[in-house]
């Protein structure tokens, strides 16, 4: 069967470039502060993308809100997560902190598609974008200046209301990037990056390691919860089954990827694993692979990447192996 590789990289670039590979990689951010930069081995950044998506739909949909106030209103979910979660368990170890952040986001979709959140979540069904056209990206979209159209160089094109979320994404995620490198660079990233590398040493020196871990959490959570909602903004609906943990592990990978504990290796390696990704299930649909079979290659194929990763390059590609945390 003749294979078309110009097809093959069109797609790639196409969504290496698009809005999910922006949403990708402010979860990674977030995840950077967390893990690479803070050495808390969170896996539940699905709960705070959850959170965030959810208080924004909420506000939007249910209540009528105005989208600026359920874009702020998503984000003090993501805020008041943090908290619940991190009261509890900041004091644990690394193995018992990442068990019980896992939990905490099943546990939170499980809630939010139960029969009794229905009228609040839309349960199962989650809630639409449109519901008589003022669903909740109906607002973003209205918003675009871009005039109707396709736009791009060559194949890669994209229409002009995936171009205007392709803008506002990838400008939240360079919003994100100067955010942590000013953190980063500051008294504040010093002592983050002092209790990654020990916190008997930090809290030796009086500084307050659990205020500070909360703190970490809670910007991190932000982020994830940004990321939920430019998710939910690009998809047109959200549902609590949108909220898998796959979806922290795709970005653990695209954090390992690109680097952990460096600024731009999120959003390095969220371009390269999409890009990646869906290369490969363009080039496997035109050898004759079924839906069902690409699901399970596609999983496959993420955690062969995480495999030779750890085996040959766990500081990613822009990362410095001495600050990877491996054993946190």
């Amino acid at each position: 069967m003749d294979v078309d590789f110009t097809r093959v990289l069109v797609d790639g670039l196409r969504t290496g470039l698009g809005p999910v590979a922006a949403v990708y990689a402010l979860a990674a951010i977030g995840l950077n502060v967390h893990y690479g930069y803070t050495g808390l081995l969170n896996f539940g950044q699905v709960g705070f993308m959850l959170v965030g998506a959810y208080g924004m739909g909420i506000a939007v949909s249910i209540h009528s809100l105005p989208l600026w106030l359920g874009i702020i209103l998503g984000m003090l979910a993501a805020v008041a997560l943090a908290l619940l979660l991190g009261f509890p368990t900041l004091r644990l170890r690394a193995d018992y902190l990442a068990i019980c952040t896992i939990a905490a986001a099943e546990i939170l979709r499980f809630v939010f598609r139960s029969s009794p959140m229905a009228e609040v979540t839309g349960g199962a069904f989650g809630i639409p974008s449109q519901v008589g056209g003022s669903g909740f990206s109906s607002g973003f979209y209205r918003l675009n200046p871009i005039p109707e159209g396709a736009y791009g160089i060559g194949p890669v094109m994209f229409s002009h209301t995936r171009l205007w979320m392709m803008l506002v994404a990838w400008l939240l995620v360079a919003l994100a990037v100067v955010l942590v490198w000013a953190l980063m660079r500051s008294p504040w990233g010093r002592v983050i990056k002092s209790i990654r590398e020990d916190e008997d040493a930090a809290r030796a020196l009086g500084k307050n390691v659990f205020a500070y871990k909360m703190q970490s959490l809670v910007l991190g959570g932000v982020l994830g919860g940004v990321a939920g909602i430019v998710l939910v903004m690009n998809q047109g609906a959200m549902t609590p089954d949108q909220f898998l943990p796959q979806l922290t592990f795709f970005a653990y990978t695209v954090l390992l990827l690109g680097g952990a504990a460096t600024v731009v290796g999120p959003v390095l390696g969220s371009i390269l694993f999409w890009f990646i990704l869906q290369a490969m299930d363009s080039l496997l649909r035109q050898t004759g692979f079924g839906s069902a079979a690409l699901g399970a290659v596609r999983l496959a194929f993420v955690g062969l990447i995480l495999i030779l990763l750890m085996a040959f390059r766990p500081q990613g590609l822009l990362g410095n192996k001495q600050e990877m945390m491996l054993d946190a």
